[in-house]
């Protein structure tokens, strides 16, 4: 498998797909909000993205975190709540905040179980700063590290009751960044105390966790030179080491605005620091099959890593009871 996930172009795909994934499958697709109709359409997507790859079976990947990133929406899909929304609530009632970010972790996960989707991008771990890009915004559960992490592991443990993997982001810390990393690069002054007695907390908390993504943020304490999606020293000696983590990493979409070059340096560079896939949400054809002519397969310690991580989905605790867990949100009020 391809050391990469990929995006595609449509509600189906193209001939050109389907011929890229039999012949060199990537090690994951990711959907978007331009890849989802309805139920029975996602469904037969995902089913006819393995059938295309296989035998190699690539995970299928998107950014549903609830609040204003859902790539399955209303009306057809439900409603979920922001998660600041779940901080606010940790606030005045910690127990049942707790209940409702496990919920929400089972809503979303039978939600693209159901669609034949195997791995949600989130929780969001960055813990919210001052000035906080609105690129993050209400995607961060709270300012206190240890309310984000109790809240991200509740979340994780809902989707793996489910049997869908969880993926924290941003690796190292995503929550002082003051500039959209869509469109710029950011660059965050903090010391190495401050952020390892901050941001790196909920983290290292749920390091054992079995995804993670990386930010494309610089942080000159750590790396002058480079954003942490394409620093080995952030990647080995932050992540890896002081973090902790040992699960699968991928980076952030290569194609944001933080990062230069053309895609396949950018891709060549994020796996050389570091990084296990590179991640190209794109869509274009003419990106998945530049980066199927230069990046190499899956291997070494990061097939091991992948195939841990395709490990977790037994993990859990199922069954989950979606009745009870849409009355917990009802009854909060995070819902309607």
């Amino acid at each position: 498998m391809l050391a990469a996930v990929i995006g595609i172009e449509g509600t189906a795909l193209t001939p050109a797909e389907r011929r890229l994934l039999a012949q060199t499958p990537p090690a994951g697709v990711i959907l978007f909000a331009r890849n989802v109709a309805d139920r029975a359409q996602l469904r037969a997507l995902t089913d006819d993205i393995r059938a295309a790859a296989a035998p190699a079976v690539p995970m299928i990947l998107v950014d549903q975190e609830g609040g204003r990133v859902m790539r399955l929406c209303p009306p057809v899909w439900r409603s979920l709540p922001a998660m600041a929304a779940l901080g606010a609530l940790f606030a005045r009632q910690p127990d049942q905040a707790v209940q409702a970010a496990l919920a929400v972790g089972h809503l979303i996960g039978c939600d693209l179980a159901e669609a034949g989707i195997d791995v949600a991008c989130a929780p969001v771990l960055d813990v919210a700063a001052p000035g906080l890009t609105e690129a993050i915004g209400s995607r961060a559960f709270s300012s206190d590290p240890f309310v984000v992490a109790e809240l991200g592991r509740a979340l994780a443990d809902g989707l793996l009751d489910t049997g869908v993997l969880p993926v924290i982001k941003h690796l190292p810390g995503h929550g002082r960044a003051q500039v959209d990393s869509h469109v710029g690069l950011p660059v965050v002054t903090a010391g190495p105390d401050e952020l390892a007695a901050r941001d790196f907390v909920p983290f290292r908390t749920l390091a054992d966790l079995p995804i993670g993504m990386t930010a494309h943020i610089v942080f000159p304490a750590l790396d002058p030179d480079r954003p942490a999606t394409l620093s080995r020293p952030i990647i080995e000696g932050v992540i890896r080491g002081q973090i902790g983590f040992g699960g699968l990493l991928l980076s952030d979409d290569l194609g944001m605005g933080a990062l230069s070059g053309d895609l396949v340096g950018r891709a060549t560079a994020c796996l050389a620091a570091g990084c296990d896939l590179a991640l190209a949400c794109s869509g274009r054809i003419e990106d998945a099959q530049a980066l199927a002519a230069a990046l190499p397969e899956l291997e070494g310690l990061a097939a091991l890593r992948h195939a841990r991580a395709l490990a977790f989905r037994g993990t859990g605790q199922g069954p989950v009871d979606l009745a009870a867990a849409e009355h917990h949100l009802r009854a909060t009020q995070l819902v309607a």
